[in-house]
C-alpha cells in the first residue's frame, strides 16, 4: 500500500466530493460522505505519517489501506472503537473482567488493562459542513473520549486528529450539480474559536490526574478546499496573511499542526513508556 501524504490526501478528498457533486448532486455528496471513503485518506495519511517516523507497519492497527479491524478498547464509561491504533511489542493481551464501579462493571475486556495503556490512539474526525454548525456538540464528544480512556488508563497516549474546512461546500448550488463554497463573513472568529478552544483546553496534555479530558496532542487541520490545490494552513503566519486569524491574535495552530503531530505524539509514549515499542 502506497502511502500518502497529507496533502495528497486532501487533494483527494476534493476531488471526489467535487466530482461527486457534478454526477449526482448533493445526493452523492452526501452518500459519498456516509461511506466514509474521504476521511479514510485522512486516516491513511496519518499511518503513514507514523510509519515515516520508524513505526513497523505490522503495529498499526487497522494497517496502511485498511479500514476495518479497529482495537474496541474498554474506558471507564463504555468500550469505544479506536480509529488507529499503534500496538505495543513487548506488552501480550491479556484477557480480564473490568471489576471498577462503573457501567462497565463485570463486563469482560479482551485486551485487559496493561495492553491498553500501552496503546498508542488516534482518532480522526472530520466536517465538511460550514464550522460555525454543532460546534458545542461536536466539542462535548471530542473531549469525553479522552475522559473515557484516561480515567481508566491514566498513562495512556491520545491523540486527536480533527479536519474543517475554512469555506464549506454550498448544498444549494450542489442540488443543481454546481460546485459552490458558502461564504462566510465571521470565518476569523469561527477559526479562531477552535484555535482557542482546541489549543487552550484538550490539547498537550501533561499532568496524569486532572488533565483527562486532554489529549496527548490535538491536530486541527485546517484546510482551504476552495483553492484549485487545497491549503493546508500550519502557522500562525500563513492564518494571518489570509486574513483567517486576526493580525492581533494570540490563538495560535504552531502546536497543533500535522508535521509535528504523529512526531510529538512518539516523543511523548517514549517518555512515559520507553523506546522499541513500536519496532
Amino acid at each position: 500500500m502506497e502511502q500518502i501524504t497529507i496533502n495528497e490526501a486532501v487533494f483527494r478528498i476534493k476531488i471526489l466530493i467535487e466530482k461527486a457533486i457534478k454526477e449526482g448532486g448533493i445526493e452523492a455528496k452526501n452518500n459519498l460522505i456516509r461511506t466514509q471513503i474521504p476521511i479514510n485518506l485522512l486516516h491513511d495519511a496519518a499511518k503513514a505519517s507514523f510509519i515515516s517516523q520508524g513505526v513497523n507497519p505490522l503495529r498499526v492497527r487497522p494497517q496502511l489501506g485498511e479500514h476495518i479491524g479497529e482495537l474496541k478498547l474498554a474506558g471507564f464509561f463504555k468500550c469505544k472503537d479506536q480509529d488507529i491504533c499503534l500496538l505495543p511489542k513487548h506488552i501480550q493481551m491479556h484477557s480480564e473482567i473490568l471489576n471498577f464501579d462503573g457501567i462497565l462493571k463485570g463486563e469482560r475486556d479482551k485486551y485487559g488493562f496493561e495492553f491498553t495503556e500501552h496503546t498508542l490512539s488516534v482518532n480522526v474526525r472530520s466536517q465538511l459542513s460550514s464550522i460555525a454548525k454543532n460546534f458545542d456538540t461536536l466539542y462535548e464528544r471530542t473531549f469525553a473520549e479522552a475522559i473515557n480512556l484516561h480515567l481508566r488508563c491514566e498513562k495512556m497516549v491520545l491523540g486527536e486528529f480533527y479536519m474543517i474546512p475554512v469555506f464549506a461546500y454550498d448544498d444549494e448550488a450542489a442540488r443543481n450539480h454546481k460546485v459552490k463554497f458558502k461564504s462566510n463573513p465571521r470565518v476569523m472568529q469561527h477559526i479562531q474559536k477552535y484555535i482557542y478552544s482546541f489549543n487552550a483546553i484538550i490539547n498537550n496534555r501533561r499532568i496524569l490526574l486532572g488533565e483527562e479530558y486532554k489529549y496527548e496532542r490535538v491536530c486541527l487541520l485546517i484546510v482551504d478546499f476552495s483553492r484549485p490545490t487545497p491549503i493546508i494552513y500550519d502557522t500562525d503566519e500563513q492564518l494571518k496573511h489570509d486574513n483567517l486569524l486576526p493580525s492581533n491574535s494570540t490563538a495560535s495552530i504552531n502546536q497543533m499542526n500535522f508535521p509535528t503531530f504523529t512526531k510529538t505524539l512518539l516523543k511523548l509514549y517514549e517518555e512515559r513508556f520507553g523506546i522499541g515499542n513500536f519496532i
